[in-house]
């Protein structure tokens, strides 16, 4: 086996550590390569290298600089960096560079709900499902963010059209809202959020870049949701 797909191998298996040092070992014998950077830089994200990943995302856009995979990409690590101002402009840049992409609106409208822009992450979201209606992803996500605002009726329908598109049915309805949006202060009947687990960078970098930005990952996970249904 090639060293490439080795260390391709590692990366996917999760061994961010040996693929590591399989792209670093790539990049001194063959030069940076594109496609080493961009592994290198994925991988030290993961690792929590964030600088690195910076400078290995800069050093791509320097060979390619109209790339929008790297451009957003090296939003994500950005993000994690917490230059928020950055990050936003670099995702800003990949949709104008591919404004026929749904899913350039969906990683933006990602990037906006974890920076608390929760109304301008649904109005992307709005924009990537009416690209693309069966995003099941988008669905779900904008209906996490509806609840978000108290929009529950709203959210209500996204989820339902995202159950529909994946084939879930859910074993227990929500209880209705008798036709209020939002629930009132201090009612007992007021929905109390679930704590927010805290997301790694691995997560974080991990939910961006499978399931928002890339169309056959999507595919794959729906294909995945449906086929642990109808096995349960």
């Amino acid at each position: 086996m090639k060293s490439l797909e080795i260390g391709i191998a590692y990366y996917k298996e999760g061994k961010f550590e040996e693929a590591l040092k399989v792209f670093n070992q790539l990049i001194e014998s063959e030069g940076p390569l594109p496609e080493h950077l961009h592994y290198r830089a994925r991988i030290q994200s993961r690792l929590g290298a964030l600088d690195q990943a910076i400078a290995d995302f800069d050093a791509l856009l320097q060979l390619e600089p109209y790339n929008t995979t790297f451009i957003s990409d090296r939003a994500v690590v950005l993000h994690l960096l917490r230059r928020n101002e950055e990050a936003m402009q670099a995702f800003d840049q990949a949709l104008n560079l591919d404004p026929q992409n749904p899913y350039r609106y969906s990683s933006r409208a990602y990037f906006k709900d974890r920076i608390g822009d929760l109304k301008g992450a649904i109005e992307d979201y709005e924009r990537a499902i009416e690209m693309d209606p069966e995003d099941a992803v988008s669905l779900n996500n904008k209906g996490l963010v509806e609840e978000k605002l108290g929009y529950l009726g709203a959210a209500r329908q996204s989820f339902s059209k995202s159950d529909r598109l994946t084939g879930y049915t859910p074993p227990e309805q929500r209880q209705p809202d008798n036709g209020n949006e939002q629930s009132l202060p201090g009612s007992d009947s007021q929905p109390k959020p679930e704590k927010a687990k805290p997301l790694t960078i691995r997560h974080v970098f991990a939910i961006l870049n499978k399931l928002v930005t890339d169309k056959a990952t999507r595919r794959e996970f729906k294909n995945f949701i449906r086929s642990k249904i109808k096995g349960a």
